[in-house]
């Protein structure tokens, strides 16, 4: 397949190793004192690598490489852990689905004004790392939400996250069509109904796109609406 991936110029490479400790995946390795990327399928293309080199030696390329293993990366992973005398029976930390219990303030209690409360009741929330099946879906109120709009629009957690189970994507800098995902999530759960937030931009498009797709392919009959939240924060629908 033909995707964004990273390509490592050795003759910028000082030899420094930075960008081995960024890549969270361990795609990038160092051999003969230069930084070199091991496996196609162990890098997923979002450049955490980029910034940590000093001489700008690394660079997202589009060329024909194997599609990003997620289940390779956490394999790896564990393998590399046990090694090493420790153990992550399920996984990454960061792909541990639960639900999340927010406290209620007791009777009488007044809330710090300058805390708000989270309203998120689940993890995780990106959309490339939710399991298909989590319980939470169970009789959800579905919210897909652009990266952005959650900086751009000041009220998000109240006026959107509130009450529901809630996923994140960016079409354009995950380089991916969430259709197949979102149609497994909507077709194996009962999902009540769907809310799109999506920025002004055109990329954001491919979000709105994907869950109108979704919803089409799952065969199923579910209220769903599309906000628009613009670049300067305002609600546009």
């Amino acid at each position: 397949m033909i995707r964004k991936i990273i390509n490592i110029d050795e003759e910028k490479c000082n030899g420094c190793g930075l960008c081995a400790q960024a890549c969270h995946e361990g795609a990038i390795g160092m051999v003969d004192g230069k930084a070199k990327l091991l496996r196609d399928d162990y890098c997923d293309g979002l450049g955490d690598c980029l910034p940590a080199c000093p001489t700008g030696a690394i660079t997202f390329t589009e060329r024909e490489a194997a599609a990003y293993d997620e289940a390779a990366v956490l394999a790896s992973k564990q393998q590399k852990m046990r090694k090493e005398g420790a153990t992550l029976p399920c996984g990454c930390p960061g792909t541990q689905s639960k639900r999340i219990a927010h406290e209620s303030p007791a009777s009488g209690d007044v809330a710090p004004v300058r805390e708000q409360q989270s309203r998120l009741s689940q993890w995780p929330v990106q959309i490339k790392l939710v399991p298909v099946n989590a319980p939470y879906f169970d009789g959800a109120k579905l919210l897909v939400a652009a990266d952005c709009s959650a900086y751009a629009y000041a009220g998000f957690h109240e006026k959107f996250i509130k009450g529901h189970i809630t996923l994140i994507g960016c079409p354009k800098l995950d380089a991916v069509d969430y259709t197949e995902k979102l149609t497994e999530i909507i077709r194996q759960n009962d999902i009540k109904s769907v809310a799109v937030v999506r920025m002004e931009v055109p990329c954001c498009g491919g979000l709105e796109q994907a869950v109108k797709n979704a919803l089409q392919a799952s065969g199923k009959f579910i209220p769903w609406e599309v906000v628009t939240v613009s670049t300067d924060g305002r609600l546009l629908d």
